[in-house]
């Protein structure tokens, strides 16, 4: 028995533990036959622990109709929202101001453990990136 043919990937970005049929789930996911009652049951289980964050997940679909998937970490602006403890962003960017993170909260959020590029996987000779002050602020 061989691999399985894959038929096509998907990606979502849904709020942890709050997968439902509905759109947008069973929109992009019910093209492409799979069980979107397993697939939401099985994401909500695996982000229940995340509530109130959104993970994004991306679904692999096989010929079969059968499906496998990975949850990757939440997006900058989520980990950001939660690090200044907003509940959202300025209705007026770069106008009004709703919150502030330091370098050290920067540090300990989950991307930063994780390297955006390395010399191994790009090729380049890379810099960390660092937080600075704004020199306006």
């Amino acid at each position: 028995m061989g691999k399985k043919k894959v038929k096509t990937v998907v990606r979502l970005q849904i709020q942890a533990g709050k997968a439902t049929p509905a759109p947008p789930v069973g929109t992009a996911l019910g093209p492409h036959g799979i069980n979107i009652m397993e697939f939401c049951r099985a994401y909500n289980e695996r982000t229940a622990a995340q509530a109130g964050m959104v993970i994004p997940a991306e679904i692999t679909v096989y010929e079969d109709r059968s499906f496998n998937f990975i949850t990757k970490t939440p997006p900058a602006y989520d980990l950001l929202k939660k690090a200044a403890g907003v509940e959202k962003g300025s209705a007026q960017p770069n106008r009004d101001k709703v919150g502030t993170v330091t370098a050290a909260q920067v540090r300990r959020s989950p991307r930063s453990s994780s390297p955006i590029s390395t010399p191994s996987t790009s090729g380049r000779r890379c810099t960390p990136l660092r937080a600075r002050p704004a020199p306006w602020a």
